[in-house]
């Protein structure tokens, strides 16, 4: 096993210029994340410059066998953390021959909304918290868990410390640094309240940067994982009954908002958001119902409401927020699988584009 670490830790740029780059697509779940690694003849960091390439969209279910051709066009690159040197990670999103984004592809849709005048204008800014699940791999169950039993009550978990609360703290702190290395805007990670469960934090981030940078850290961590045989979930609600679930609260400014008197810009989003309720609901990922039950500091999926401080509201108001008159808000309700292009450009576009 030595010889085999040795030579997956071989510096290419002692011998060729050449390097490997890692492209990253979602498949057709919409979740699944598919890479594949190609040459390139020298190092490069500019998404622009990058070939496009193809992959079997049948295989993924993103196409028909009989006219199977995806092409991905590179969007954003990253430094690889797992083959480091001068190799990268791709973030791609996928097109028809002709040039059409398939229906899979979120990053299009969400770019437009990116890209128009109005939202440059404001440049929002983003910081999303990831839950997730790590399981045994065997038996899907969370690990540090006793096989088809339950480990003690919540309470000792959360921020835990301690070989009975924090379980999987290796792959976490692994997770960070490489999230860093790559170039990632990782601001965070901490224990979650249910054990065996996880969160970290990416942000600020400006614009169609957020759901780059998240599906970039989300594949790290998948790659993690596998090395450790580890499963990893993103279900909003992995263990029924009095455990928490796991969501993505998105915390979302605008430069007016950011600005003084920014409270009631703030105040008018909210509004907004409580008109679309529903439209965001659903387009919050899939599950969201076993989570939002106003419980475990959630809202009641049926309902909208907003509160300073207030974690069983569906949107919160911090208090630095309410003291300064200016700052974020934070959006509760995405539960952690869902697509961040889709809820980072739907807030967007209900809170600077749409007209009531």
């Amino acid at each position: 096993m030595s010889l085999l670490s040795d030579l997956t830790n071989i510096n290419l740029s002692d011998s060729t210029e050449k390097i490997i780059a890692e492209y990253i697509w979602i498949g057709g779940s919409g979740l699944d994340i598919r890479s594949k690694a190609r040459t390139l003849p020298k190092p490069e960091l500019d998404p622009a410059k990058l070939p496009k390439w193809n992959y079997d969209g049948s295989s993924t279910d993103q196409a028909p066998g009989n006219d199977s051709e995806v092409i991905l066009y590179p969007q954003a690159v990253f430094k690889d953390p797992f083959r480091r040197g001068n190799n990268i990670l791709v973030i791609c999103d996928a097109y028809t021959p002709a040039g059409e984004p398939i229906p899979t592809n979120k990053r299009h849709s969400a770019a437009k909304i990116f890209s128009h005048p109005d939202v440059v204008a404001e440049e929002p800014w983003y910081g999303i918290e990831q839950e997730y699940t790590l399981l045994q791999k065997d038996v899907k169950w969370p690990i540090g868990w006793p096989v088809g039993g339950f480990p003690g009550p919540q309470g000792p978990y959360y921020c835990g410390v301690g070989a009975d609360k924090a379980f999987g703290r290796d792959i976490v702190d692994a997770h960070y640094k490489a999230c860093l290395y790559a170039g990632i805007n990782i601001s965070g990670v901490n224990g979650e309240v249910m054990p065996g469960q996880w969160e970290f934090q990416v942000g600020p981030s400006v614009g169609i940067g957020a759901g780059d940078q998240i599906w970039a850290a989300r594949y790290i961590l998948e790659r993690i994982t596998e090395i450790a045989g580890v499963v990893l979930s993103f279900d909003p609600k992995p263990i029924p009954g009095d455990w928490n679930g796991a969501g993505a609260h998105t915390n979302y400014s605008t430069k007016s908002m950011r600005n003084a008197g920014g409270i009631d810009v703030i105040k008018k989003a909210i509004e907004k958001l409580g008109l679309r309720h529903k439209e965001h609901i659903a387009a919050y990922g899939e599950g969201n119902e076993r989570r939002l039950t106003g419980r475990h500091e959630t809202a009641d999926i049926n309902s909208f409401s907003w509160g300073v401080a207030n974690r069983g509201a569906s949107i919160r108001v911090g208090r630095d927020t309410e003291k300064e008159g200016k700052g974020y808000f934070e959006d509760r309700r995405p539960a952690s699988n869902m697509d961040p292009y889709v809820v980072t450009s739907m807030i967007a576009e209900t809170t600077i584009l749409w007209k009531p």
